[in-house]
């Protein structure tokens, strides 16, 4: 009974942005989760997954119900992990969810209707597979499995996140049922988006147009842009039309309206937009692979790097689009109680920046402290040392998945980078404490003693 009042209490404490806002906070992409079921929409770019899991939480009636789930799953991870580091009670608990949500940038995503929460959720849950199976109670284990597998299905970044500790808890363990027990959901997440994309694209692939994105890179980059300037126009491909003047950005070269992926096309090829050109950007990608190997990892680790480094909150709190995206879908599916919820939040109505500034001032501090705090906990014997090796590789490859192969942005560093401070945190709470003296009795209490045993 305690601990359930305690994981809601932690739960309330990390989302309260939402409060804030008057409303949970939203991104434009959130829009596309929504119409996944609300319009049927198989959105070509994301997976089906995070849209129905929306979907069975909010009923049609509000957003508020998935994200108070989304806020007692993350409090309920943090209790578990809290309890194989260091022991935890409500109090404990609560110090814990109160500190994350007053320094860093855990409740901004707790309360972000995407599954960027679900990054950290992934690392959290996989430390607790492979180094506290045995203090986890069966349903426990069963819950853990599951929300792995949907945090690695939910996000195509995600499944290098997952790959990365499966083979980082395989040596340290160096046996193989714990990376089995991580491999597991890593497989049934894979196994999902297979079927999922086969249903929605007809194609059994993990990303039926993926390719698209990587090109949208490495034109970006360069090199792919010099592969199209030296095959154009002889090639014949779509993109021959924009050689030598493709966009610079790789955000302007995906969704531009007349850009180079959604401009009107002259072959014929339907739909058009990104599932005509995947083809396309395939042949385009594999040669600029064969042809600039050394530029495209150049460009790649230079990526990661500035990836690494992007750490604010801020990208997710702007009303740029959500006109268009959120409050359509809204006014398609939900009451109009609802959309008048949404309507006058901080975020629609473009103030919400402005609100949340002097709350994100503690945020860098607390990361260069939490960096540090975790670098220590390298030098723990317990659970902090595998967790602090789990998120700084979970850190690393993050930044590659995203900014090497999409491109750098603060949203998806900032998703996961609390995980340091919450390890300095949990290894300062599993530092051994000193014994106190003993001291040793008095001369005097000696002699009475000795007095009143005669």
């Amino acid at each position: 009974m305690k601990a359930g009042l305690g994981v809601a209490v932690g739960a309330a404490l990390l989302l309260w942005p939402a409060l804030l806002n008057g409303y949970p906070l939203v991104f434009s992409d959130t829009g596309a989760f929504l119409a996944q079921t609300i319009e049927g929409w198989p959105v070509w770019d994301k997976p089906l997954v995070y849209g129905p899991l929306l979907h069975a939480l909010h009923w049609r009636l509000s957003l508020w119900l998935p994200m108070a789930a989304q806020g007692l799953v993350l409090s309920w991870l943090l209790w578990l992990v809290q309890r194989a580091a260091a022991g935890v009670g409500p109090g404990q608990h609560l110090l814990l969810c109160a500190g994350l949500a007053a320094a860093t940038a855990a409740p901004w995503f707790a309360a972000l209707l995407m599954p960027d929460w679900l990054a950290p959720a992934l690392v959290l849950a996989i430390v607790l597979l492979a180094f506290a199976w045995d203090s986890l109670g069966g349903w426990e284990r069963a819950a853990l499995l599951l929300l792995a597998l949907l945090a690695c299905a939910a996000h195509l970044s995600h499944l290098p996140v997952a790959v990365a500790l499966v083979l980082l808890v395989l040596a340290v363990q160096r046996d193989w049922r714990p990376a089995l027990r991580c491999a597991l959901p890593l497989a049934g997440a894979l196994a999902l988006l297979l079927g999922a994309n086969l249903w929605t694209h007809g194609r059994p692939a993990v990303s039926p147009y993926g390719a698209v994105f990587a090109l949208a890179r490495l034109v970006a980059d360069g090199p792919a842009a010099r592969t199209i300037a030296a095959r154009c126009p002889g090639s014949g491909w779509h993109l021959c039309r924009w050689a030598g003047r493709l966009p610079v950005g790789s955000d302007e070269f995906l969704w531009s309206g007349d850009g180079p992926v959604w401009a009107a096309r002259t072959d014929g090829a339907q739909p058009g937009g990104p599932i005509s050109l995947a083809p396309e950007a395939q042949r385009i990608v594999a040669e600029t692979l064969w042809r600039e190997p050394l530029p495209v990892l150049r460009a790649a680790a230079g990526n990661t790097l500035r990836q690494l480094g992007m750490v604010r909150v801020g990208d997710t709190l702007g009303a740029e689009n959500l006109q268009a995206s959120v409050a359509r879908q809204l006014a398609l599916g939900f009451p109009p109680a609802e959309q008048a919820r949404f309507a006058t939040g901080q975020q629609a109505r473009g103030l919400l920046r402005q609100a949340a500034a002097p709350f994100l001032a503690l945020h860098a501090a607390a990361l260069l402290l939490g960096a540090a705090g975790t670098l220590l906990a390298l030098r723990h014997p317990g659970l902090p040392r595998r967790l602090a090796l789990c998120v700084l590789l979970g850190l690393l490859v993050n930044a590659a998945a995203t900014g090497a192969l999409s491109g750098p942005h603060d949203r998806y560093q900032a998703r996961i980078a609390w995980l340091l401070p919450l390890t300095a945190l949990l290894t300062l709470a599993a530092a051994p404490r000193p014994a106190s003296p003993v001291r040793a009795p008095s001369p005097v209490a000696r002699t009475g003693r000795r007095s009143r045993a005669a």
